[in-house]
């Protein structure tokens, strides 16, 4: 068990925690959420003792042993793969280390064996003897290959370090697990995994998501954070949302009978307290009024910004076709003689692991990119408008943001685009910011805002849920489903890609495309999908043995 006991932490003037009583127990999930700012990221670093409270403490079950996700990513650059991961439980990792740092010793003596023969027995307390079949089996599950085990860290992309450091987090059955943002830069066969080993696991977890979806999977309470303080919620996320709203309605419901009250009281007070024979009655009515107090109802600190994508004209009949596309980059076929028609009404979600291949089948659709083979035809109706994964080139500009978006709108007024800004949650005064200087959440949102002004009638999203709060991931959600043009889309949000997608591609490790009209849970249960996985499997296990 960890609980966090009086604990108040303040910057400067402002208390991001103000007497926080909170305990965690064995068994449970627990969901940390809260508005961006809200201080999730800053409680779980007070939880492991990488950040000081101003008051109160935080106590830990003694015996036990705490892991957290690490978020430094050049951290285990010196070390192996599979070394990292061990070194999640530290103590194992040093034992091992100093066993064959004296059995390499020539002058081995007494004294050597004897200290020995004591890392033996407690090695072997630790199942030590499995150490590395159980770091291997963790990295398999989040799809690291065996072909990197034993590479260096510095040798990894970011995306792959990212895994590694989720299970070097997950190693060793930690009896606290804490885990912050464990989803991020994971594709969806990962998260599914992550998914099941968190419900199998028997300790307690501390979790921070904006995946409502895997909040939803995994968790068995939620702590949310609002005014300084976290209240404790029993069920999963949709149950936090559907608890709190109704307590709200009943707060005010309530509220509302009072006021009833006070005004009926009130009422009797003036009409009768000059009343000699109703003084007495005017007198205790007085005491009952004065007893009656509503409760306050916060609103949340929770914000939501209005994302509506409304087309401007209407799409016809023909939308995309797309012929024998094929592409291959540094020797490797990202894309490999891929076909389809997109009709007026579908909306494609482009899944599985092979983000790459996504990431350049829209940069060919939408120009910034050419295909070695193959061919793809607009229809004369469509407009597009594209959300790129990486927006580093766009925001590499000494422009203000009114003025970048202004490029984007057929009425050049200043006023009509800060009117999409505002939607955006950008206070007036944001108008006139610098684009480079925008944080990740931000630079996001402009985009939407340029979606928004565009009013194009196909819109083209590669992960627009990256650097996104949960508010702001909830209103795009609905933002999607309303939307009545064309999708064609790639997201690691499950709950965006099952509530919104009305057609599934899924782009093979070989480059090759699986096209079903299905949702997205659908096709993950389909037969079909898993006979072409393992055949896919199967041939690349033939190319290794020839």
């Amino acid at each position: 068990m960890i609980s966090a006991n009086n604990v108040t932490l303040r910057l400067g003037k402002k208390a991001l925690f103000e007497d926080v009583n909170i305990k965690f127990t064995e068994g449970n999930c627990y969901g940390l959420i809260g508005a961006n700012g809200a201080g999730k990221s800053t409680f779980l670093k007070i939880l492991t003792g990488q950040l000081e409270p101003t008051n109160g403490d935080v106590s830990i079950t003694p015996g036990q042993r705490l892991s957290f996700l690490q978020q430094d990513h050049f951290k285990y650059d010196a070390f192996t793969v599979l070394d990292t991961v061990i070194m999640g439980n530290q103590r194992l990792y040093d034992i091992m280390k100093e066993k064959d740092a004296i059995y390499m010793k020539e002058d081995f003596t007494d004294e050597d064996g004897i200290r020995a023969s004591e890392l033996e027995a407690e090695f072997a307390d630790m199942d030590g003897w499995n150490a590395e079949s159980d770091a291997a089996m963790l990295l398999n599950g989040l799809g690291i290959d065996t072909d990197f085990h034993y590479q260096m860290m510095s040798e990894l992309t970011g995306p792959l370090k990212v895994k590694v450091l989720l299970a070097q987090a997950l190693f060793g059955n930690p009896d606290i697990l804490l885990l912050d943002e464990p989803t991020n830069n994971l594709d969806l066969d990962a998260i599914a995994w992550l998914e099941e080993f968190l419900i199998n696991f028997e300790n307690t977890v501390i979790v921070v998501s904006h995946d409502r979806y895997f909040l939803n999977k995994v968790c068995t309470h939620i702590a949310d954070i609002d005014y300084a303080k976290i209240q404790l919620y029993a069920g999963n996320y949709d149950f936090w949302y559907e608890s709190s709203q109704l307590m709200i309605k009943q707060m005010k419901e309530a509220n509302k009978k009072k006021e009833e009250k006070i005004k009926e009281l009130q009422d009797f007070i003036s009409r009768f307290s000059a009343n000699a024979s109703k003084s007495k009655q005017a007198t205790s009515r007085k005491k009952a009024l004065e007893k009656i107090q509503l409760d306050e109802i916060k609103p949340s600190s929770r914000k939501y910004p209005y994302i509506d994508f409304r087309p401007e004209r209407e799409i016809g009949n023909e939308v995309l076709c797309v012929e024998g596309l094929s592409k291959t980059i540094d020797g490797v076929k990202i894309l490999d003689n891929i076909s389809f028609i997109i009709g007026r009404e579908d909306k494609v979600a482009f899944v599985g692991g092979n983000e790459l291949a996504k990431t350049v089948l829209f940069k060919i659709l939408t120009g910034e990119m050419e295909a070695d083979e193959g061919t793809y035809k607009w229809g004369v109706t469509t407009s597009q408008s594209y959300f790129p994964k990486d927006n580093t080139q766009i925001f590499d500009t000494d422009l203000i943001i009114v003025d970048w978006l202004t490029q984007f709108s057929e009425i050049k007024d200043a006023t009509y685009v800060r009117g999409f800004l505002g939607r955006m949650l950008f206070p007036g005064e944001d108008g006139v910011k610098k684009m480079r200087v925008l944080s990740g959440g931000e630079k996001v949102r402009v985009l939407f805002s340029r979606m928004m002004i565009e009013a194009s009638n196909v819109l083209i999203l590669d992960e627009p849920t990256d650097h996104l709060d949960m508010e702001s991931i909830t209103a795009l959600n609905n933002g999607l489903i309303k939307f009545p043009g064309v999708l064609l889309f790639a997201s690691r949000d499950h709950q965006i890609v099952q509530t919104t997608a009305s057609r599934i591609m899924e782009i093979l490790p070989n480059g090759t495309l699986i096209d079903k009209i299905t949702t997205y849970d659908e096709y993950l249960e389909s037969d079909e999908m898993a006979r072409k996985r393992q055949v896919y499997t199967m041939a690349q296990s033939d190319e290794e043995d020839n």
